[in-house]
């Protein structure tokens, strides 16, 4: 074998080795993620709206103003920022969401929580402080929707979309507390 394909060889086993070694140690892509990450798509005629976040569990803790503190902005799941897309226009509660892709956020509160629409985009959702990475300069949208007490527990941090009173809406549902965000498709202009 010549010197060059030795040298090539070589060189490729040391690039796999340290992908390996980076995969193993560093995104630990060999077990399974305690948050595991989720999108949720909704269609309907042209309407597509899509979230994706990631969704931790509740594992005997308290959640809301333990694990999640109250009043104050909470990455809204856990890891990476979790991110909202529509294609139309929208009015999110009454208030306009122009089309784009928007990082959501949120201030759980007692009775009700604020729900805010960012239009940066972050890599992750929390700071090495774990602080949020939230900058208030980016908000496009916040809006304040109640929170509902649920009877049953929820043990995994759920988004979802729900029309089936005939109003579209986005749900946040986590331990005994569900939020509902009202979302309307704004008619084109004929």
């Amino acid at each position: 074998m010549n010197t060059f394909l030795k040298r090539l060889l070589i060189f490729l086993s040391l690039i796999a080795v340290g992908l390996f070694l980076y995969s193993y140690f560093v995104e630990n892509i060999f077990s399974a993620r305690l948050s595991p990450k989720d999108t949720i798509a909704y269609k309907f005629n042209d309407l597509r709206l899509e979230v994706f976040y990631n969704r931790p569990s509740k594992k005997g803790r308290e959640i809301f103003g333990g694990l999640v503190p109250l009043n104050e902005v909470w990455r809204t799941g856990a890891n990476e920022a979790t991110t909202f897309e529509t294609n139309k226009p929208l009015e999110i509660n009454g208030m306009p969401l122009p089309v784009g892709k928007y990082t959501l956020w949120s201030v759980p509160k007692d009775t009700v929580w604020t729900v805010i629409f960012n239009s940066k985009q972050y890599s992750w959702g929390v700071d090495t402080e774990m602080k949020p990475m939230w900058d208030p300069n980016y908000d496009v949208l916040d809006v304040e929707v109640p929170v509902h007490k649920l009877d049953k527990t929820v043990e995994q941090f759920t988004i979802g979309f729900d029309s089936t009173t005939g109003d579209l809406s986005l749900t946040m549902a986590w331990d005994d507390v569900k939020v509902a965000v009202p979302i309307e498709e704004v008619p084109e202009e004929q």
